[in-house]
């Protein structure tokens, strides 16, 4: 009788090393710049995705000026990335409305520790580890295992928004609520793409830069603020990182945070012939966790 042999590969995430030696003497801005430019998993427009970005409006117009998605389209190989996966595989974890509790099952919890071993192996993450490191001494842990303990802390630990255990920095920022009839947090492209593709999402229009000198919006910008409904519910105005790798916003946003300031500005080059001046808002939250953070953009010239 023949018998089928089948061998079971396990394959263990690589060990976290140091590829290169960072320059950390530098302000927050020239950090930033620095992780960007790091940041090889950043998807390129017009290449790996196309937006479609229609008209623009201030924020208090309420017609709906784009009669098709943001998104027209997606690489889907490059969803496959270990960082994108592991993501995606988050999004499905929360409820939409604050003042429901929240449980982290064991399932849930092995998908966290899965994309934060994910990003931890990236550059992004790997500066801002040093970085914060050189800037706030001990208050950081130098052991790689006890840094994912602080990441997931003041990302994913659930504290009480409306009631106990309804929200965390990470559903907020990166998942999205609905609090008081409005939308709240969501401020990451690849849950607005995921949830414009099954059918929850209106996209209304861009908003147009404060002064007339500024650049023109078009589909090769990587910070877009706009205007949507999600599953019927307005965005009155919010703005995102375009095509950036989930790597790259958890630095941004991690350093940020433990760099202690809450209006941080910025200035970014992002490679595409646009520079944007930003504020990163990030505001704490239950003492000693992210309650928000995003960009604002202020300025933009090419």
């Amino acid at each position: 009788m023949n018998t089928t042999t089948i061998i079971i590969i396990i394959t263990r995430p690589k060990e976290y090393t140091l590829k290169k030696e960072f320059d950390l003497d530098v302000n927050l801005s020239d950090a930033v710049q620095q992780m960007w430019d790091l940041d090889v998993n950043r998807l390129c427009p017009n290449s790996d995705y196309t937006i479609n970005v229609q008209g623009g409006k201030k924020p208090y117009v309420k017609d709906d000026l784009a009669d098709d998605p943001l998104f027209t389209r997606v690489d889907k190989d490059a969803l496959n990335r270990p960082t994108y996966r592991t993501f995606m595989t988050l999004l499905d974890n929360y409820k939409g409305e604050t003042g429901e509790s929240e449980t982290i099952t064991s399932h849930e919890r092995r998908e966290i520790d899965a994309f934060l071993k994910a990003i931890l192996q990236t550059g992004p993450m790997q500066y801002c580890h040093q970085y914060l490191r050189a800037k706030r001494g001990n208050e950081i842990p130098s052991n790689l295992a006890d840094f994912q303990k602080l990441l997931y802390k003041i990302w994913f630990e659930l504290y009480r928004r409306e009631t106990s255990r309804d929200s965390s920095g990470f559903e907020h920022v990166f998942v999205g609520e609905v609090k008081n009839d409005k939308v709240s947090g969501m401020h990451n492209w690849l849950q607005f793409y995921l949830q414009e593709k099954k059918g929850n999402i209106d996209y209304r229009g861009y908003i147009k830069p404060r002064g007339r000198s500024e650049a023109y919006t078009n589909s090769d910008d990587h910070v877009l603020s706009l205007q949507f409904h999600w599953n019927g519910v307005e965005k009155f105005v919010g703005t995102s990182l375009i095509g950036v790798s989930p790597e790259f916003e958890i630095a941004l946003y991690t350093t940020c945070f433990l760099m202690g300031d809450e209006d941080n500005e910025i200035s970014l080059d992002t490679g595409t012939g646009d520079v944007f001046d930003l504020i990163i808002r990030c505001y704490k939250y239950d003492g000693d966790k992210i309650g928000t953070s995003f960009p604002e953009a202020v300025g933009h010239h090419d």
